[in-house]
């Protein structure tokens, strides 16, 4: 086995449709009165993000005008991402970066039932 390890990082994305998603802010905000604070954003497919404290992780509601439903993506942390997307890859996962534009040395994987998860270095988000 490689010397390969995985680990669930802070930050969790929602992809929430534009009709959505003033109901889905409210809900966090004022439902479950969680801290929510809107943050500019400049992207070709997310209009608008809310920062929301979840626990220990950050919640990142995405406003995306295209999508008919949501989509929850997640962050996955590796100490060498080249490396591990060489692993992933010969354990039949590619990578899918055409998803949403990230830094180089970032990469976008699907799993087998299509959930997306942001592959990091751990010193990314530190």
């Amino acid at each position: 086995m490689e010397n390969i390890r995985f680990s669930g990082g802070p930050n969790i994305a929602i992809k929430i449709p534009k009709a959505k998603y003033e109901a889905t802010v409210a809900f966090y905000r004022d439902v479950l009165c969680m801290e929510v604070e809107e943050k500019a954003i400049s992207h070709l497919t997310v209009s608008r993000t809310h920062k929301v404290k979840f626990g220990s992780k950050v919640l990142w509601l995405d406003c995306v005008d295209n999508y008919s439903r949501p989509e929850t993506w997640l962050e996955l942390n590796v100490g060498d991402v080249p490396k591990a997307a060489a692993y992933l890859q010969r354990k039949g996962i590619r990578t899918c970066d055409e998803l949403e534009q990230i830094p180089e040395n970032m990469h976008w994987i699907t799993d087998p039932a299509g959930n997306i998860f942001l592959l990091t270095s751990n010193e990314e988000t530190s």
